[in-house]
């Protein structure tokens, strides 16, 4: 069953709006939900409206063109993303270096502290430190 002339009017008008990015009723999303709460009709109507349906499809199916400043914006948001992320890998890698190190430490200090107990247990004579000039 066709929809009437009132609802496809309706639904072309919500069409445009929507496509034109100025919506009254919604968020402005592409979908067929928002198409049906711009125009103020049921999800069944817009489902019955098979024309409309088609020109939305053809409408919505096409690349959505942006702005030279929102192309720009996503390089910058890409480029900063891919940054980031090289970021964190250096990062990562840092702190296993750190943690190797701090490893090496802790075997170094404990090595320290028996050799310091096994020359506490014996006289070790300390040489006098010379000049040498």
């Amino acid at each position: 069953m066709p929809v009437s002339t009132q609802s496809a009017d309706k639904l072309r008008a919500a069409m445009a709006r929507l496509l034109a990015g100025e919506p009254l009723h919604t968020d402005g999303a592409l979908t067929k939900e928002n198409l049906a709460r711009e125009a103020q009709v049921s999800h069944a109507t817009v489902h019955r409206a098979e024309n409309i349906l088609a020109e939305w499809d053809a409408q919505v199916a096409r690349p959505v063109l942006r702005t030279p400043g929102e192309v720009q914006r996503d390089e910058t948001i890409t480029e900063l993303r891919k940054k980031l992320r090289e970021a964190r890998a250096h990062a990562a890698e840092q702190q296993g270096k750190l943690d190797a190190l701090g490893t090496v430490l802790a075997n170094i200090y404990a090595e320290n502290l028996a050799l310091r107990k096994r020359l506490g247990r014996r006289r070790v004579a300390v040489l006098p430190a010379q000049d040498h000039e």
